[in-house]
């Protein structure tokens, strides 16, 4: 069920084996349910980066830690910054996708404590980035991704951005680490479409440990 990189031919794939393709992974409706009262806790908000820029992708997170951006600068914080209170808990399933695809993806020892969850809306990108504000980079990376399609990308590890990509369908999961954890990566703009379980949307849960 594994690739790397579907869509390349095998070794045209940018970090080898440290990135991860897992196709239809995940149980999506048991992940959507148990996102439900995440949302209803901490809703998806459009952040503002430490320029001034809104963020077109909106985002909340559950977990320990929740990834934040403002004036002042990206980072992980335990309370959510619009109601002062911790983040939700990560539901029980979450955690397990996370440990069973860094499972398959060869980390045994993956023990997440913030899922960022992203929703793109038709036509918004993730522009090209690192992540590197968690403390532990030794752990993978994990993406799921629910509802539209949505081609992900990833180059190396320095400013230039030569890239790889690959489409991100309902139910995938996708683990970079290794020589990928620091790679630069983002999403093309999600083409339109409805989905019959998000809508108009794209929905992707990244898991990290970050504290």
């Amino acid at each position: 069920m594994a690739d790397l990189l579907s869509g390349l031919r095998p070794g045209e794939s940018w970090h080898g084996e440290d990135v991860l393709h897992l196709p239809g992974f995940v149980d999506a409706p048991v992940l959507w349910n148990a996102l439900q009262p995440v949302l209803a806790a901490a809703p998806f908000r459009h952040l503002v980066t430490p320029g001034g820029k809104t963020m077109s992708v909106s985002m909340t997170n559950c977990g320990e830690l929740g990834w934040v951006s403002d004036r002042t600068g990206y980072r992980y914080d335990a309370l959510d910054p619009l109601s002062g209170r911790p983040w939700p808990d990560m539901p029980v399933v979450f955690r397990d996708v996370a440990r069973r695809a860094a499972a398959a993806f060869g980390a045994d020892d993956v023990d997440a404590d913030a899922c960022l969850i992203n929703c793109y809306e038709v036509s918004t990108r993730l522009t090209a980035h690192q992540d590197r504000d968690e403390q532990d980079l030794g752990q993978p990376v994990v993406s799921v991704s629910l509802g539209l399609p949505g081609r992900f990308a990833i180059g190396g590890t320095e400013g230039a951005w030569p890239k790889q990509t690959v489409l991100l369908e309902h139910g995938d999961a996708l683990v970079f680490g290794r020589s990928a954890r620091l790679a630069y990566h983002g999403v093309l703009p999600v083409k339109a479409g409805v989905h019959e379980m998000t809508g108009p949307r794209r929905i992707s849960l990244t898991f990290r440990k970050a504290g």
